[in-house]
């Protein structure tokens, strides 16, 4: 599975936003297969930016919901703005 099956979406609920600007921490609709290593590689492969750690659930409607938590070094408002979240 390549990085475009596994990241389907990024997540822009108020809760989502919050993860954003308070945890550096960026929120993505997730393929269901995938594992949190798969989610750490696509992260990296498509945005240049590495997380320090995955968190994931699957939400009541099936969906599955990847916390990724950056490294200090990256700031995850820049990256939202430059993938067009905010």
């Amino acid at each position: 599975m390549d990085q475009f099956h596994i990241l389907k979406f990024p997540l822009t609920t108020e809760s989502a936003m919050k993860k954003i600007e308070d945890n550096n921490t960026l929120v993505f609709i997730v393929d269901l297969r995938c594992n949190k290593k798969q989610i750490k590689h696509a992260v990296k492969k498509m945005y240049d930016i590495k997380a320090s750690k995955v968190n994931t659930l699957i939400r009541p409607d099936g969906l599955k919901k990847a916390y990724v938590k950056l490294q200090p070094d990256y700031d995850a408002l820049d990256i939202a703005n430059k993938i067009g979240i905010l």
